[in-house]
């Protein structure tokens, strides 16, 4: 028994003297990426008349400050539109809203 003992241990041992040994890597410096006051503006459009698909969106940031709108077709042919801000001080703030289909006018019937 002693000797099953002293064999798992070297055996033990050695498995792990084999293992892969973790090297610890200095840190990436990315001081130089930092923006102090960070800007940018897009936009984008889908206008897909096979499937319907319709959809775009606008931000813009300057500094802490962004503000932005977007906007997508619902089923019953509303627009819905979401205009948003956030900020330091007031946080996120969306006002949604929808615009209507075209009304379509009434079909005239003629009655003989």
């Amino acid at each position: 028994m002693a000797h099953l003992v002293a064999f798992l241990t070297l055996a033990l041992v050695a498995a792990c003297s084999a293992a892969p040994q973790l090297v610890a890597h200095a840190p990436v410096a990315v001081a130089d990426e930092y923006d102090p006051h960070p800007s940018y503006s897009f936009s984008y459009s889908v206008n897909d008349a096979l499937t319907g698909d319709s959809k775009g969106q606008t931000e813009s940031r300057d500094g802490d400050v962004v503000q932005g709108s977007y906007s997508v077709a619902e089923p019953d042919g509303s627009v819905r539109i979401v205009d948003y801000t956030a900020d330091p001080v007031n946080g996120f703030n969306a006002y949604v809203h929808k615009d209507a289909p075209a009304a379509h006018a009434a079909p005239v019937v003629a009655h003989l």
